[in-house]
């Protein structure tokens, strides 16, 4: 499948645009940060990841790196619990959990670990996961975050005993949420949202444990995943409102976070797998972003290098938040042509 090509390639302007020296900012109006909104440990988890694949050593990456791993290691609590959500004035708003935040800082401690070029913030990274891994969660995405940063962890350290009790903590999780039956195959009774995260997470747990089985299911059950979520074509992936058996096809709002997880969860199978149609899969999340999707509408500005916020039925919200954004940059960073400052 040919990759359309978008006019300018993209980099960082928009994710400098907004962050400051505390972290980034979760909302946008248009391409201008909305500082009223303040800032969360979902959206500097995801910037932490995306500075760190880029291994180019730009210094860039590197400032934004570390402003997202402090925020994240400020977040945390001695007992692995994290905060999510601060004020534009620098206060802590919430209880700390182990809700989503607390997975997605795992998986941007171990991705920074293994990607970034910065001795410096590996360690941070590699201390803060040690403290992060002491606690468990009952959400199955959280888990599955948290399991993508200790598959991280064990390629640097293959006996790091909180990494590999985790993962081990991981196929007992998939065991108890088995494949549903007949032609509806997810382990959950609907679609709701990052779906491609869940196979994900079952791939690189088999691979961290060489555990043939669970790659196995992973494979199937992205193969399902890719031919529920698409329409033609194109992707036409699952809604804000979630998608069930027997729902139409296609479903309003669509948001970036979704094609992101697809296109991780490819890239990971096509690593593990060596075959060439998840690259196929990877390309079909790109062109998403770039309008083949079921409205034909370009969903990221090449002027400003920010991702869109929604697909609407007819238009595109052109917000452009820290979520979307780095769901977009995140998407061409498989692409790396396309990934240049």
């Amino acid at each position: 499948m040919t990759v359309m090509e978008p006019r300018h390639r993209m980099g960082l302007r928009h994710l400098s645009r907004m962050t400051d020296d505390r972290g980034i900012l979760e909302h946008a109006e248009f391409e201008h940060p909305r500082f009223e909104h303040g800032y969360c440990t979902d959206d500097n988890a995801r910037l932490l990841v995306v500075a760190a694949r880029d291994n180019a050593e730009n210094p860039d990456s590197a400032l934004l790196a570390r402003i997202a791993a402090r925020f994240l290691i400020d977040a945390q609590r001695r007992d692995g619990s994290i905060h999510n959500r601060m004020s534009f004035e620098r206060m802590w708003i919430d209880a700390p959990s182990t809700d989503d935040c607390w997975g997605r800082a795992l998986w941007g401690f171990g991705t920074a670990v293994t990607r970034s070029s910065d001795a410096e913030l590996r360690t941070s990274c590699y201390d803060a996961f040690g403290i992060g891994v002491q606690t468990r969660s009952d959400s199955l995405r959280s888990m599955c975050f948290a399991l993508l940063g200790a598959a991280e962890i064990v390629k640097m350290d293959s006996s790091h005993e909180g990494a590999v009790s985790l993962l081990t903590d991981g196929v007992a999780m998939f065991a108890f949420h088995p494949n549903g039956h007949g032609d509806w195959m997810w382990p959950e009774p609907r679609l709701t949202y990052a779906n491609a995260l869940i196979p994900e997470a079952m791939l690189a747990v088999g691979e961290a444990l060489d555990h043939v089985g669970l790659i196995n299911r992973g494979v199937q059950l992205l193969h399902w995943l890719i031919r529920e979520e698409s329409l033609g074509d194109h992707l036409s992936v699952t809604p804000v409102g979630g998608r069930g058996p027997g729902d139409l096809k296609p479903g309003f709002d669509q948001q970036p976070i979704e094609i992101a997880a697809i296109a991780d969860a490819a890239a990971r199978a096509s690593l593990v797998t060596g075959d060439d149609y998840w690259e196929e899969v990877v390309d079909l999340a790109v062109n998403w972003f770039l309008g083949n999707n079921d409205v034909g509408l370009v969903m990221m500005n090449t002027e400003t290098g920010g991702g869109y916020d929604g697909l609407r039925p007819s238009s595109v919200n052109l917000n452009q938040g820290a979520e979307s954004t780095l769901a977009m940059i995140s998407t061409m960073q498989h692409r790396s042509s396309m990934w240049l400052v």
